[in-house]
């Protein structure tokens, strides 16, 4: 079902690296026949050659493995070759090895700049700096034969003569996470090197009902249109494309049976944000509220197009800033609902609380005719269809990551039941939680997979995981929660600007031109140049701390309480002069014109 590419264009599994002085030179080592890939060190340009370049005591290359070819970026005046130097086998899909890539390398083309300007070296320097971040990039997954890009629904429908295409064409180009990059390739007919890379998770396991072996895995698809980090990535774009869009299937495959449902999430689709100004949660902004209507709209025409009826499930608060942007979202979607799109708001907190997700039960029931009628896709053990989807549920919260993935591994497990009673596994009444290892290694797939899904959004495993993992909340899962719920604080204010700018780069939503007015690098000075967020996090934690030990002994020296006193306004002033001026530690981009 998930064929593979025509022999003729199939991807090199192995590859060797040579640097020589002047150019890279890649050698299929697979026992592929194909010529080698030479990169110019100076321009970037490539070529394909028949023979090594001779090697000598003073031309002696160093050689490494690679396992594909990412991409090319061009910069100011370098370009830059990624290629993967480690990766793992994850599971197979279809037939097919899934591997997780687990280390990038950039190599520059760079020689070009021995003839730039100053200006150009230095915004040169500062562009390749975010390459660095780029090879950190996680969940990124890859295959040589099976098309990841497509759920197995869309993959079944594509027609002989699309499965015959090399996997870069048959791609689906949201959820091709090096599309930009590899255009270089495209342009240069390169087939055998393009090697789609998705960025996401997958996981599988399989388990034992009677005799029965039962096979799940769960992928989820982040889409690139909008792709960035928590704080810096809101909303929807003019066009409907909303951040932190991500596609999950889960499959599952039994006695030559395979059942497939999709489900989605993505943020709330209307143009907001929030400005990180160093609050633990910045004000909701509405932009451009006029518009409001028109780009949800684009959004769900954009879903009716690519999954049939839609069901939007909001379990953001109906009070405070999530409610005022709950009210914009209602308002939006009265003119947009009909027979194929569904709105349904489920206050999360306000009915399971932070320990009472049992209630999501309250929820299924108003959700369930939806799901019985636009159903899952189900293939015979001749790969023949006998039910397909013909609707996707649509989660959102405020992030799309925690309450999102409670919800979304709940309607997992309902449905999975729902596949297994229709194979004639399962009784009526019988659920996943009569059988322990099943139940447990599912719940342990989705709580993989919304913490796989929450660290490339937010920097920090899932909050409320332990639910997922452990179908109860526990005195540990919340602690975690409150170390995650910091962390994620100081990613947003400082380290998530770069990371975004790497991603834009990344992504071609920024794409460098010499031509380009750039905006000088601040120079900082006075307290800006020596002012930093662990600094004054140490003075308020220290302030506090000794605030506690003063007021701890209030009861035996009423001098104590003079101290504690000021030990707690320091703390306090401290704080309110970080926030004052956040813009010392705050770490914006400074990628701001974007493609178009």
């Amino acid at each position: 079902m998930m064929e593979r590419a025509d022999s003729g264009q199939k991807l090199y599994t192995r590859m060797r690296l040579w640097e020589f002085p002047d150019q890279y030179v890649i050698e299929p080592t697979d026992g592929s026949s194909g010529a080698s890939l030479a990169v110019s060190r100076v321009d970037g340009s490539l070529s394909l050659i028949v023979e090594l370049p001779d090697c000598n005591s003073v031309r002696v290359p160093k050689i490494r493995t690679i396992f594909g070819v990412v991409g090319i970026l061009k910069l100011v005046a370098g370009s830059y070759l990624i290629v993967i130097t480690e990766r793992e086998c994850v599971g197979s899909y279809m037939g097919h090895p899934i591997y997780k890539i687990l280390s990038l390398k950039t190599f520059p083309c760079d020689h070009s700049l021995k003839n730039s300007t100053s200006e150009q070296k230095k915004m040169e320097t500062e562009f390749s700096a975010l390459l660095n971040v780029a090879e950190r990039t996680s969940g990124l997954y890859f295959s040589y034969d099976a098309n990841l890009t497509l759920s197995v629904q869309r993959m079944h429908d594509l027609g002989d003569e699309s499965k015959m295409l090399p996997l870069w064409r048959q791609a689906e180009p949201r959820f091709l996470w090096n599309n930009y990059i590899l255009e270089v390739l495209i342009d240069n007919k390169l087939d055998p090197y393009l090697l789609p890379v998705v960025q996401g998770t997958f996981h599988n396991f399989q388990a034992a009902i009677g005799k029965e072996i039962i096979d799940v895995t769960l992928i989820a698809r982040r889409c690139t249109r909008r792709n960035g980090t928590r704080m810096w990535r809101r909303g929807a774009d003019p066009d409907g494309y909303v951040a932190n869009f991500v596609e999950t299937e889960q499959i599952m495959q039994l006695n030559g049976f395979t059942a497939s449902f999709v489900q989605v999430r993505g943020s709330i689709p209307l143009i907001w944000e929030q400005i990180v100004d160093l609050t633990y949660k910045p004000k909701f902004e509405l932009v451009r509220p006029e518009e409001a209507s028109r780009v949800a709209e684009r959004h769900f025409l954009d879903l009716r197009k690519k999954y049939g009826s839609v069901l939007a499930v909001d379990l953001v608060n109906k009070h405070g800033g999530e409610g005022r942007l709950c009210d914009k979202f209602v308002n939006a979607m009265q003119s947009i609902t009909s027979d194929d799109v569904r709105y349904l708001h489920f206050d999360f907190h306000h009915i399971c609380g932070h320990v009472h997700f049992e209630r999501l039960s309250i929820l299924y029931e108003q959700i369930e005719d939806f799901l019985d009628r636009n159903g899952y896709l189900l293939l015979n053990e001749k790969g023949e269809k006998m039910k397909e989807q013909l609707g996707v549920v649509r989660t959102n919260c405020i992030d799309c990551l925690d309450r999102t993935n409670v919800t979304q591994s709940m309607i997992g497990r309902k449905m999975l039941e729902n596949q297994l009673r229709r194979l004639g596994i399962f009784g009526a009444e019988e659920t996943i939680s009569s059988h322990p290892n099943f139940d447990e290694s599912f719940k342990i797939l989705w709580a993989n997979h919304g913490d796989d899904i929450s660290i490339q959004y937010s920097g920090t495993p899932a909050l409320k995981g332990d639910f997922v993992r452990c179908g109860q909340r526990t005195v540990q899962g919340i602690l975690n929660d409150g170390k995650n719920a910091l962390l994620r604080y100081y990613f947003n204010n400082f380290s998530d600007g770069s990371k975004q700018d790497a991603i834009d780069l990344l992504q071609g939503h920024y794409i460098v031109s010499v031509s380009r007015d750039m905006n000088p690098t601040s120079q900082k000075g006075g307290l800006e140049a020596v002012a930093s967020f662990p600094l004054a996090l140490s003075f308020v934690l220290a302030g506090f701390f000794f605030a506690t030990l003063s007021l701890r002994q209030v009861r035996y020296d009423l001098r104590h309480l003079f101290f504690s006193i000021m030990w707690a306004s320091l703390s306090v002033g401290i704080a309110a002069f970080v926030r004052a001026n956040g813009r010392i530690f705050c770490n914006r981009p400074r990628l701001h014109k974007p493609r178009r």
